[in-house]
């Protein structure tokens, strides 16, 4: 690596990736490109940092959406007032990634690009129907959180062109909760087993209008219990009703078999354990 750049805005930074024509990669926090790079997994011969442009640090509330820096740190996120009274599963989630040092330095977008299927911040935003702004030479463009995975360690979003600048989550306006679940070995600096966040939002009776239920690593992007989660619409929440959503995610949820995390099978009980656990959170929320 020759250089380490710091542009002052997104114009600037766009500038230096088309002035370097893919020999540029952008960073932003850097906690898993620094370990690439040391073990040559990518050999950037320039690096274009983002993590300090004020244009991608800040979080908003207003016009019904609750808007993310995308260069914000996890402490921050996890620390954040709003995001804690609004989407406690993003803070819950921000909170369990890494360790203090780790979150101090690691940013939503860098997460986000770096595209591992558990990733503590990505899968509440997954749940949380999150959508991002990605800006390069020829514009800005939206696209919703869940499309930008290609596969492990494989986003959509090109480094070398791209910035993800901002990512933007609707405040719904009637009821509804969400809740993040994670199991580890241990406290801190340690892959998650699985976890899990969930979305649900009320209608004016009391039953389920909507539904997000999201779960990693049981594929290699953060996967969505899609029958699951169809199973809880129109229903009333119950603790019966939230039993029989998460066998239908554990049977939907297809983890490998892992030295590190555990098999297979032992995960898809996991995932049904964590999934009730997460639903009975969230509905607590509008009960």
């Amino acid at each position: 690596m020759e250089k380490h750049l710091f542009p002052k805005n997104i114009k600037e930074a766009l500038s230096l990736l088309e002035e370097y024509k893919g020999e540029a990669l952008l960073v932003s926090g850097a906690t898993d490109l620094m370990l690439w790079i040391r073990e040559e997994k990518v050999t950037p011969s320039v690096l274009v940092d983002v993590s300090d442009i004020p244009e991608m640090r800040f979080v908003s509330v207003e016009n019904g959406k609750m808007t993310l820096g995308a260069a914000m740190t996890h402490a921050e996120i996890a620390a954040n007032e709003a995001v804690k009274k609004i989407f406690p599963a993003l803070s819950d989630g921000c909170r369990s990634v890494g360790s203090p040092q780790i979150r101090n330095i690691a940013t939503l977008a860098g997460n986000i690009v770096s595209a591992q299927p558990a990733a503590d911040s990505v899968v509440p935003m997954t749940a949380l129907g999150a959508v991002c702004e990605i800006v390069s030479s020829d514009g800005a463009h939206m696209r919703p959180l869940c499309e930008l995975s290609k596969t492990v360690g494989e986003s959509y979003v090109d480094p070398t062109k791209e910035i993800l600048t901002k990512i933007e989550i609707s405040v719904l306006a009637g009821k509804y909760g969400t809740a993040f679940k994670r199991i580890a070995p241990r406290e801190a600096m340690a892959l998650p087993v699985v976890n899990v966040a969930v979305m649900l939002e009320a209608a004016e009776d009391g039953t389920i209008s909507a539904a997000r239920v999201v779960a990693s690593p049981v594929a290699v992007v953060p996967f969505r219990a899609q029958m699951a989660e169809a199973h809880l619409i129109g229903k009333k929440p119950s603790a019966e009703l939230f039993a029989e959503a998460a066998k239908i995610a554990e049977d939907e949820a297809s983890p490998r078999d892992s030295l590190v995390r555990g098999s297979g099978a032992y995960r898809k009980v996991l995932v049904k354990d964590l999934v009730e656990q997460a639903l009975t959170e969230a509905a607590a929320a509008f009960a």
